[in-house]
């Protein structure tokens, strides 16, 4: 008998309300009927049928009261993608191979993976066919500088096809992204607002944080909703020229989306699967220019003027090959960015400077003028050498503010700022010079504390490098949402001398 036409078996399903994030999961007994006939064991792939919904799940194999002998326990991401009715049976069958993983195999050998291997490979990611031991070996095997620039180009290709793509009717639709690895490097909220008050459209999708302890959408987020639906988004453009949402709500390279959850369980961004991460959003968004942000320094993500050419030339020659005009600006990024690190934090310092308050972090302001004026300079909006002062001026007049709020309305209303809890200063223990500062391990501080997860954790940053400091002086403020994970970032920091170097004597 073949095997599609053995006869298929079925168990009561129910919510477990356990949370496997976007890996669905199902948990079966040993002495169910199923493990016993079909030879699941723990960890299989199985193919789980609800009526017409089908979803690939990896067996968890329990024993004990979890679940009866007849019924099937769904993680939420299993339950919310079969969505099953009260007292429904699923069906359960070995999925078919996937012919997909030789290519992963062969990546792990070396091998370059032409246009037909990336697709088919990305196509089963983008369906849910990969499990998270599978992700991981595609983005080890991908690592370094494993990927080519052919691969490159061709894996940013598949990851655009395997998901929705927007059309704006326009000649020129804007866009830029910082690559990370700086702390409260938060531009986006005050770039959208200054270059959609001159007139240019930035529908911006922006991702959550991977490896640092905010992103994008999780500082939008504690001001306004950022997880809509294509036909919100499109609307919100069409009102207001540009939109800051999650990337994620709206399948724009949903591979990615998949990916990048596994990029942060390891705490790796490779520089290949990087490109194709932003420019294949870019792409699938609708964007004709982008000016991409590129912090060096010492402890960001790029810490060497070589590495740093390799990603400029990098950028330009896939964001040509797949029809995007790229410019990338090379930035320091020695320091974190602003005082806030953290949602809220960063939120809050997003509008000091919208609002140009007289404390609004200087180096946050000027910044995000700068990348302003890129843009507006890269779409001929304003001519070279004009753009940052465009920028200024709209941003001091209050128009871009004006914008921010008519986003945040359109997108479903502006929130206020939750308040703070749990607080530590952290002081000098001698005086001195700030000489360096540790962006990597500031930001697990920060993480550490509860940021991203709490919106309201982090840390407010009261030095910067060149600051003179004095015995007991506050070099940082951690906010958390419990005393517990305050003092795990704090035993953290008291564990890594050199987070905040200071030059003096003791």
């Amino acid at each position: 008998m073949a095997t599609n036409d053995r006869p298929k078996h079925a168990l009561k399903v129910r919510r477990l309300g356990i949370d496997t994030f976007l890996e669905p999961v199902v948990f079966i007994r040993r002495d169910s009927p199923i493990t016993r006939s079909e030879g699941f064991g723990s960890r299989s792939r199985v193919e789980v049928r609800v009526g017409d919904r089908a979803v690939i799940a990896t067996l968890n194999v329990v024993q004990g009261d979890l679940v009866a002998s007849d019924e099937a326990g769904l993680s939420e991401a299993a339950w919310k993608a079969l969505a099953p009715a009260t007292g429904s049976r699923a069906q359960f069958t070995h999925p078919p191979s996937l012919e997909s993983l030789g290519s992963v195999r062969a990546k792990i050998y070396g091998h370059r993976l032409g246009a037909a291997e990336m697709k088919n490979l990305i196509n089963d990611i983008a369906a849910g066919r990969y499990s998270d031991a599978h992700l991981a070996a595609f983005i080890a095997a991908c690592g370094g500088d494993r990927l080519s620039v052919d691969e490159i180009v061709v894996l940013t290709r598949a990851m655009v096809e395997a998901g929705d793509q927007l059309s704006w009717g326009r000649d020129i639709v804007v866009d830029k992204h910082s690559i990370g690895g700086i702390p409260g490097n938060r531009t986006t909220l005050i770039v959208v607002p200054i270059v959609a008050a001159l007139g240019l459209m930035m529908p911006k999708t922006s991702s959550r944080a991977i490896t640092s302890p905010a992103g994008t959408a999780d500082t939008m987020e504690v001001l306004a909703p950022v997880e809509l639906a294509p036909a919100q988004m499109r609307k919100v453009v069409e009102r207001e020229g540009a939109c800051i949402v999650w990337g994620g709500a709206v399948r724009l390279s949903p591979a990615d989306d998949i990916l990048i959850q596994v990029e942060r369980q390891l705490d790796v961004d490779s520089e290949g699967q990087m490109v194709a991460s932003v420019l294949s959003k870019k792409a699938a968004a609708g964007s004709t220019h982008v000016i991409v942000d590129l912090p060096v320094g010492p402890t960001a993500k790029v810490r060497s003027a070589t590495a740093a050419h390799y990603l400029v030339n990098t950028f330009r020659d896939v964001g040509k090959a797949i029809g995007l005009k790229v410019d990338t600006i090379v930035t320091d990024g020695s320091q974190p960015i602003g005082r806030g690190i953290g949602p809220a934090l960063e939120a809050r310092d997003v509008l000091a400077v919208l609002q140009c308050q007289a404390d609004a972090p200087k180096d946050l302001r000027e910044r995000s003028i700068m990348l302003a004026g890129a843009i507006l300079e890269q779409s001929g909006r304003a001519p070279a050498g004009s753009g940052a002062g465009q920028a200024a001026s709209i941003l001091d007049c209050g128009e871009a503010w004006k914008k921010f709020q008519s986003i945040c309305e359109a997108q479903g209303g502006m929130r206020d700022l939750p308040p703070l809890k749990n607080r530590f200063e952290v002081c000098a223990t001698h005086g001195g010079t700030v000489s360096a500062i540790d962006n990597r391990r500031i930001a697990l501080t920060a993480k550490l504390a509860g940021a991203p997860y709490d919106p309201n954790a982090g840390l407010d940053l009261h030095v910067r490098i060149g600051s003179a400091v004095e015995v007991g002086q506050p070099l940082f403020t951690v906010h958390a949402d419990s005393a517990g994970e305050l003092e795990y970032a704090l035993d953290y920091y008291n564990r890594q001398p050199g987070i905040i170097e200071i030059d003096g004597q003791d």
